[in-house]
C-alpha cells in the first residue's frame, strides 16, 4: 500500500521547492504532465478525434460524480466554476415573489458577482455578514425568509480558510422554501463531499486546486428533482440532448445536468482533469482530510509558539486545508518565503498556506522557520 510519501514523488517539484499553495493551484504531477503530453501525441497522430474527446469528457463526468458521491446524470462538466454560476443564473427565474438571493461576506468574488449581475432582473441580493471569521449564522437565520429564492454559500472562505456547517445551512434554506448552492472551489479534493447525504441543489467548482490538474475544467452539480424544472438560457451545443444532430431552429436541453453545459469543452484540460481525479480518488479524499489535519495542526501550533496570529478558526473542524496568518505585508512576506523556495500565496492582509497529500511535516518544519525569521512582517 502506497504511503503519503510515495505519493510525494509523482510531484517533481518537491525536489526543489516547498509548495505550500494548493488553495491557489495544485502542485503537477507526473500522471497529469504525462496526460497533457497524451493528448499533444493523439493530436500528432491521430488529428481531430471527437468520438475519443465526447468519450473522454463523459470518463471526467463519471469521475467527478465520483468524487461528490452523486449520480452521472448530475453532474455538468463545464469551463469553469464561473461558467457554472453563469448556467445556474440564467435559469433562475425572478417572475414569482421569490427575488432575494442571500450570499455572504465570505464568497469567492465570481459567486457575488453571478448574483449582483441578476439585479436587472429583478433580484434582490442581500449579504450575510461574518462573525468570528464564520458566516452568521444567526444574521443567516434572519434574512432567510419565504422571499428567498436561493441561498448561495462558500464551502471554504477562500480568504481565510472558513469551513460552513454546510447542513446546518441547508436547513436554514429548506424550511424557508429556498434553493441552496454552494460553491465548493476551495473544498472539494481535500474534504469530502457527499452531495447526496447533503441535500443541496447545486455544488460548483473546478480541477485546478486540490483536484491536481488544471484551469479549464470545471463542474455543476444540480440535484435530480430540480433538473426538469431547470431551463438555463446560457446554453450551447454540448447542452442539447443530441448534440450531433446540429439543430438550429429548436433547443431541446438534454434531460440530465448536461442541461447546464455550453460550447466544446477544453479538450486538453479534459486529460489533465481525468488523471488527476483519478489520483485524487485513488489517494482518498477521506485519507486527505485526515491525513492533511495533522499537518495543519503541527502548523498552527508552531505559528502560535512564534507569536503569529491565525485567522482561521482555531477548531480543526471549522476549516478546510488551508491555514492563514496574518501579515503587516503580505507581498512582502510572501516574497520573503519565495526566497527560501516556498510557494505560498495571500489574500485579504493574510499568508495563505495549503497543505496537501504530498506535503509533510518537514515542510510544515521549513515554513515555520522562514516564519520565525521573518517575525516582523507577521501581525
Amino acid at each position: 500500500m502506497k504511503t503519503m510519501e510515495d505519493y510525494r514523488d509523482h510531484f517533481p517539484i518537491f525536489k526543489h521547492k516547498v509548495y505550500i499553495n494548493s488553495c491557489s493551484y495544485a502542485a503537477l504531477s507526473n500522471e497529469v504532465e504525462a496526460a497533457f503530453l497524451r493528448y499533444l501525441k493523439d493530436r500528432h497522430e491521430l488529428g481531430a478525434d471527437w468520438v475519443n474527446w465526447c468519450e473522454r469528457l463523459e470518463k471526467v463526468r463519471t469521475l467527478f460524480a465520483k468524487l461528490l458521491t452523486a449520480k452521472v446524470d448530475e453532474i455538468a462538466v463545464t469551463a469553469s466554476a464561473s461558467a457554472s454560476l453563469s448556467a445556474v443564473s440564467s435559469s433562475l427565474d425572478f417572475s414569482s415573489p421569490r427575488k432575494k438571493i442571500v450570499t455572504t461576506d465570505l464568497a469567492f468574488p465570481t459567486e457575488a458577482h453571478a448574483w449582483h449581475a441578476l439585479k436587472k432582473n429583478g433580484a434582490e441580493v442581500v449579504h450575510v455578514k461574518e462573525k468570528d471569521g464564520m458566516i452568521d449564522m444567526a444574521e443567516l437565520d434572519r434574512l432567510v425568509d419565504d422571499k428567498t429564492l436561493l441561498v448561495a454559500v462558500p464551502l471554504v472562505c477562500y480568504r481565510n480558510g472558513a469551513l460552513a456547517d454546510i447542513p446546518k445551512i441547508r436547513d436554514i434554506a429548506r424550511k424557508n422554501g429556498a434553493m441552496i448552492l454552494v460553491d465548493a472551489y476551495q473544498g472539494v479534493g481535500a474534504v469530502p463531499i457527499n452531495a447526496t447525504e447533503w441535500g443541496v441543489d447545486f455544488i460548483v467548482g473546478g480541477s485546478l486546486k486540490y483536484l491536481l490538474s488544471t484551469a479549464g475544467v470545471g463542474f455543476l452539480y444540480v440535484r435530480e428533482g430540480l433538473i426538469s424544472q431547470s431551463n438555463p438560457t446560457q446554453t450551447g451545443w454540448f447542452a442539447q440532448e443530441d448534440i450531433h444532430a446540429m439543430l438550429i431552429h429548436d433547443n431541446i436541453p438534454a434531460n440530465s445536468a448536461r442541461r447546464f453545459e455550453q460550447g466544446t469543452p477544453a479538450v486538453p484540460n479534459l486529460y489533465a482533469a481525468e488523471a488527476g481525479l483519478k489520483l485524487i480518488l485513488e489517494v482518498g479524499v477521506e485519507k486527505i482530510r485526515k491525513y492533511v489535519a495533522v499537518l495543519n495542526e503541527h502548523l498552527k501550533q508552531g505559528v502560535l509558539k512564534i507569536g503569529g496570529k491565525l485567522m482561521s478558526p482555531a477548531d480543526p473542524d471549522q476549516h478546510g486545508a488551508m491555514i492563514t496568518v496574518a501579515s503587516t505585508d503580505q507581498y512582502a512576506l510572501v516574497a520573503r518565503l519565495a526566497e527560501r523556495n516556498i510557494v505560498a500565496s495571500c489574500r485579504d492582509g493574510n499568508l495563505r498556506l495549503s497543505a496537501h497529500f504530498y506535503n509533510n511535516i518537514q515542510d510544515i518544519d521549513v515554513v515555520l522557520k522562514a516564519l520565525e525569521d521573518n517575525k516582523n512582517l507577521l501581525a
